[in-house]
């Protein structure tokens, strides 16, 4: 299942490595998750579920969701697709339920300090810590993965927009010169960069923000104290009610992209995409330059949601894409084997008599995400509920400060949109952050290009949905105070 030959991305594999799943010897290279190592392997069930033991398999990738739970050198419930291999490790399914059998051992817990705290180091995370790095802030990076770069690290494709939002750069070289700009900053000593690290409490404090996190590969715990905190968690991926959407086979458009394009190994051999958005399209046309069959793109609306650009490469490469249409079911045993499809009449309603049997062996999801913002409700920000925006999120004012002071919020925390827009409002939650500590004089005119730049790619029909929710944020921040 691994690419060997991409027309764009060059797979430099790490040290060949060998560990055991339930006793078996699998292969894998250095770099590579468990769980991705064990895709590769042919090892498609990586757990079961508690009631029904049905079969569980890969589906986020970025340990959004529990299908990837496995017990990993007697430590239960590990998220397998964040953790990588290393040689001898010994992985077992989780079944049955069993005690730890790790030995428990006094870890390293250490205590940091910083003017600005970031939470997660995607395209809006890395951004608001260059930003408050250079208006002269102590920063604080933490991301629960192994590299910075959040969802960049997966694009191929060119970004569109303007020159000084990187348009026709692909994803995956914008992720590293913002990496390039983060280390140098870190060189310098402006900027502490922790990575494998996740952030899982927030407990405040009296004029500063107190936040717990753990390395479990370093096995220290952090007690991270700031002034401000800038919340950039990213967001993860929704899932499509249907029988047999639980199959191993199924999975989540970003899944697809950290299997096909991180590590180079192919979900499946022959993909039903569900979803035209921008996301379905080009995550469809990544998998024809992986190697991959695309059968067919179908989108529930009665029409193609993302940029035409995008359906017309897939077209060109005899894709066809079906509106009005949606999965009625996938089956198959312990993986999938095919799905039923069918046409939706324009109350949404599946037409009698248009079921379509689609053989393939692996169903995209590309149906849209939700914002992670758990750790700002924890902090008890005001929140509501925006549909625009992708579901509960915090209110937050034009500096992207929420209810809470001190706080910031930027990218698909604050709502869903693209990447573009997420490094753009990073730069403005960093850029705040500063200006609240005092570090930022003569900052308004960057605040106001900022903003500029904001709501100009906010312009024109593809971006009414995001405009119309960052409305509604800032009239429920009115309303609010904030």
């Amino acid at each position: 299942m691994r690419v060997h030959q991409h027309p764009i991305l060059q797979f430099d594999r790490g040290k060949k490595v060998q560990f055991s799943y339930n006793g078996r010897p699998i292969e894998a290279y250095e770099g590579e998750t468990v769980a991705a190592a064990l895709h590769a392997a042919g090892v498609h069930i990586l757990s079961h579920s508690v009631k029904f033991h049905r079969p569980r398999g890969f589906f986020c990738g970025i340990g959004k969701c529990s299908s990837c739970l496995m017990r990993v050198n007697g430590v239960p419930n590990v998220r397998t697709c964040m953790v990588p291999v290393s040689q001898d490790m010994e992985v077992e399914p989780p079944d049955p339920p069993r005690l730890p059998q790790a030995p428990f051992e006094e870890h390293r817990r250490e205590e940091l300090d910083a003017d600005v705290l970031v939470v997660g180091a995607g395209p809006a995370g890395i951004c608001a810590a260059i930003e408050a790095a250079r208006h002269g802030a102590r920063v604080v990076l933490v991301d629960e993965n192994p590299r910075m770069g959040g969802q960049l690290v997966k694009q191929t494709h060119k970004f569109f927009g303007s020159r000084e939002e990187r348009a026709g750069t692909r994803g995956i070289t914008i992720a590293a010169e913002l990496e390039e700009e983060a280390l140098q900053l870190a060189r310098e000593g402006q900027m502490t960069i922790l990575l494998d690290t996740s952030v899982f409490g927030y407990y405040g404090g009296h004029g500063s923000h107190r936040l717990t996190a753990v390395n479990k590969m370093a096995q220290v715990m952090y007690i991270l104290q700031a002034p401000t905190v800038v919340f950039s968690c990213g967001a993860q991926e929704n899932m499509l009610a249907f029988p047999g959407n639980d199959l191993p086979g199924v999975y989540g458009a970003g899944g697809v992209q950290t299997l096909m394009n991180v590590y180079g190994i192919m979900p499946g051999r022959r993909v039903l995409m569900v979803g035209a958005g921008n996301v379905g399209l080009i995550v469809s046309y990544q998998l024809l330059q992986a190697g991959v069959a695309v059968d067919r793109v179908v989108e529930a609306m009665p029409r193609i949601g993302g940029y035409h650009v995008h359906a017309a490469k897939l077209r060109r490469h005899g894709v066809p894409i079906y509106t009005s249409h949606s999965v009625k079911e996938v089956y198959g045993g312990d993986r999938v084997e095919g799905a039923i499809v069918v046409r939706l009449d324009e109350n949404w309603q599946p037409v009698k008599g248009s079921e379509e049997d689609v053989p393939c062996d692996t169903v995209c999801l590309a149906v849209g995400l939700t914002p992670s913002a758990q750790l700002l409700f924890q902090a008890g920000v005001h929140r509501a509920y925006i549909p625009e925006a992708g579901g509960h999120v915090a209110i937050h004012d034009q500096v992207m400060e929420t209810s809470i002071s001190g706080t910031f919020v930027a990218g698909d925390t604050s709502g869903i949109e693209e990447a573009s827009t997420a490094m753009v409002e990073g730069k403005i939650a960093g850029l705040g952050a500063a200006i609240h500590l005092g570090l930022a004089e003569d900052s308004r005119d960057a605040l106001i290009s900022y903003q500029s730049t904001l709501q100009a790619m906010r312009e024109g029909p593809f971006g009414a949905k995001a405009r119309a929710a960052k409305e509604k944020i800032l009239q429920e921040a009115s309303h609010a105070g904030v």
